[in-house]
């Protein structure tokens, strides 16, 4: 478990309240002339409270039917959330490849899961297998990242997957025994980049799987990655993938599933079974990177947002700057990666090995002539994406502002009367059937209110002003709150701002919930070990009497109702202390949130510490930079347990580079083409993460540390 911090807060409020109408009409798109969220609930009349604030490092979540909350982490593990009890707990930890972005993906819940007979809970994963790892006893070399050239026995050993499975969920314990494969998406490993992929349902029962085009684009100037030279990565060319009709990756995927986990294709698709050449689980093609797709509760359509390339500026030789995009797809289509942004945005036909271009590629008509092709030449037309921004101001979409290019699809509400009546915190009609769009670099959420002929019909601010550290997924709960993931201002960590929380509606005169804090006097030590818990800090906004539970063991039971109780554990463990706080209620019923405080007895938190490079340390791109890293634990130190990665940090995300492993080493310190120094905020991140095999029975801890390198001329 990762839980080093000793304080925990666990609800975080809007300022002051500010009266809107008692009720708001719902939302059509067409009520407010130029300014589509003119009559909007205002912002202070919500409320963000924070369920999980130790989230370790968050990538999906995934609401169930009586209102648990899961989510993954990237290094394996799939936590969840109880909200009658206030408890964090592991529900599973999967065994997981850990190189660049691959890890634990995504989770999504079967549309018929009831707890009893269906206990279905979706996985997108990448298993172990036997692909290559950096031996530590060779500091100067890494094992574990594929050749930029080579042949191809050279590239096969890093051939690998990406897993969707199904697990039951018994109770609170994710069955890994129970695991059904149901499609495994191939995979490039040992080099970066976009392997994230999304999971949704339609009503009829179809899934939808979003895949990343699992191409790296730091050799291509920031354009179309095409390199087609001979002894060269295949990694390095996207019309391997995206553009290729018979490779499941950059694309979007659509299949039924059925009772013994195999699975059949819905009419439909973009190619008909049997069909040479193609896949036929292929809905959505030419896509970068989809890392968040929704379905439209009441009409399916599907909305989709895909990532941009990095290029700041347009090139005549190259081709457009990045752009990100976000449409609504009610059919199956090409979307033109990596040929077309748009039907009349296309990128030239680069020859990366004469490092001239061969014309524009003609979007109507996309031809896929690439050696690394397994699939169509003539590809179908280009789609027309139905917001599409770069970096600097959107002429078409000026609402968008600047900034970092990173969208994300989120869910369309769907208001019910009786969820309302039943759940204070349920959203206001105003809401119902508007898709919401946030972006991950510029920490916003918008509305796409779209009209009746299904256009967009405009866009709108969704709750201005509300802190949003980077977020990572949203999605409705059946109480009509928006839950929301948060991968916080870091690096493959986690990250002081990351965590998983509830935004409630309050209205102008409701209850808002309490916001506890607990913390102890000491982290963990040998048992028996007595601890101080305290509450000092806690606090209602509306003033009411509060109510104390403590749950020392996580065990489902109070232990104390004493706001500062002292406890002493006579076993060894990792224990989630959780401090519940009820308020009065005033005119509603009363409303709690839950606080965590991590204690450790008889295995203490490895302490990581880099010895070299050191925090704000100057270098050039390109350097060769060592590193030694010191890990100080009450267990022999393996540095074969310890990982360093260096990352490209530009502006408030990074790009990972590579992975080694062991106490000291020599990192690269590779400039990824389409960054300039000179214009783009760059600097290098090391970040160096130490696993502890785990004592007497205990589980295994993590500790972590990183520091940032500032680059010169």
């Amino acid at each position: 478990m990762r839980r080093t911090t000793i304080i925990a807060s666990a609800a975080v409020m809007a300022a002051a309240m500010l009266a809107v109408p008692p009720t708001s009409a719902a939302h059509d798109g067409h009520d407010h002339g130029d300014d589509p969220g003119a009559g909007a609930p205002a912002t202070e009349d919500f409320q963000k409270v924070v369920l999980n604030d130790t989230p370790g490092e968050p990538m999906d979540l995934a609401v169930l039917p009586d209102g648990r909350v899961l989510h993954t982490t990237r290094a394996g593990e799939l936590w969840l959330h109880d909200p009658d009890t206030g408890l964090n707990t592991l529900a599973g930890e999967l065994d997981v490849y850990l190189h660049d972005e691959e890890g634990l993906q995504s989770v999504a819940v079967d549309p018929g899961f009831d707890g009893r007979k269906n206990r279905w809970v979706y996985l997108y994963y990448s298993p172990p297998m036997d692909t290559p790892v950096d031996d530590p006893a060779t500091p100067g070399v890494n094992e574990g990242d594929a050749p930029v050239t080579g042949t191809p026995e050279d590239f096969a050993a890093f051939e690998g997957v990406l897993r969707l499975s199904r697990f039951e969920l018994n109770g609170d314990t994710l069955d890994l025994g129970s695991e059904q494969q149901v499609l495994d998406v191939a995979q490039d490993r040992g080099i970066c980049c976009h392997v994230g992929g999304d999971i949704v349902f339609d009503s009829a029962g179809n899934l939808y799987l979003s895949t990343g085009d699992d191409t790296n684009p730091f050799a291509s100037g920031g354009y179309s990655p095409l390199d087609e030279r001979d002894g060269r990565n295949p990694a390095y060319d996207a019309q391997r993938t995206s553009a290729n009709t018979n490779d499941l990756r950059g694309k979007v995927l659509r299949i039924k599933v059925g009772e013994d986990g195999s699975y059949t294709i819905p009419e439909g698709n973009l190619f008909e079974p049997g069909t040479p050449g193609t896949r036929p689980e292929i809905y959505l093609m030419g896509l970068r990177n989809p890392f968040r797709i929704e379905t439209d509760p009441h009409t399916d359509a599907l909305y989709v947002a895909d990532y941009s390339p990095d290029a700041r500026s347009a090139d005549p030789g190259r081709g457009p700057n990045g752009h990100g995009r976000w449409l609504v797809a009610r059919d199956a289509g090409n979307h033109g990666w990596p040929y077309c942004v748009t039907p009349d945005m296309p990128y030239q036909d680069w020859d990366f090995a004469t490092n001239t271009s061969g014309g524009a590629f003609d979007c109507a008509a996309p031809e896929n002539e690439s050696p690394h092709n397994t699939g169509l030449t003539d590809l179908p037309p280009v789609e027309q994406p139905d917001v599409w921004y770069p970096a600097v101001a959107s002429a078409e979409f000026p609402e968008l502002g600047t900034g970092g290019v990173g969208p994300m699809a989120g869910p369309a509400y769907d208001w019910d009367r009786k969820t309302a009546r039943k759940n204070s915190n349920a959203w206001p009609e105003y809401f119902d059937g508007v898709p919401l769009f946030y972006e991950w670099t510029r920490d916003y959420i918008k509305g796409f209110p779209l009209g009746a002929d299904g256009a967009l019909a405009g866009i709108e601010d969704v709750l201005p002003g509300l802190e949003l550290s980077s977020p990572m997924d949203m999605e409705f709960g059946p109480d009509g709150a928006l839950y929301v993931l948060e991968y916080g201002k870091g690096y493959f960590s986690e990250n002081p701002e990351a965590a998983l929380s509830r935004i409630d509606w309050i209205g102008p005169h409701g209850n808002r919930t309490p916001l506890p804090v607990a913390s102890a006097d000491v982290a963990g030590g040998g048992s028996p070990l007595t601890v101080a818990f305290s509450s000092d800090g806690t606090e209602d906004p509306e003033g009411d009497r509060l109510r104390y539970a403590w749950d020392f063991d996580s065990d489902g039971r109070v232990d104390s109702r004493h706001r500062n109780p002292v406890h002493t554990y006579t076993e060894n463990g990792v224990y989630t202390a959780t401090l519940k706080v009820t308020d009065s209620g005033g005119r509603d019923r009363g409303k709690s949130a839950s606080a965590e405080v991590s204690i450790v007895v008889g295995n203490e938190i490895p302490v990581v510490e880099f010895l070299t490079p050191v925090q704000g340390q100057e270098f050039t791109f390109g350097d060769q930079v060592e590193f030694e890293v010191r890990v100080t634990d009450d267990q022999p130190v393996d540095c074969s347990r310890l990982t360093v990665t260096y990352i490209l940090g530009h502006d408030t995300h990074g790009h990972p580079q590579t992975t080694a492993t062991g106490c000291t080493g020599v990192i690269t310190t590779t400039l990824a083409q389409g960054h300039d120094p000179a214009e783009d905020n760059l600097f290098g991140v090391f970040n160096a993460t130490y696993r502890d095999p785990g004592v007497d029975g205990l589980p295994s801890l993590t500790g972590s540390t990183e520091v940032t390198l500032t680059p010169v001329d």
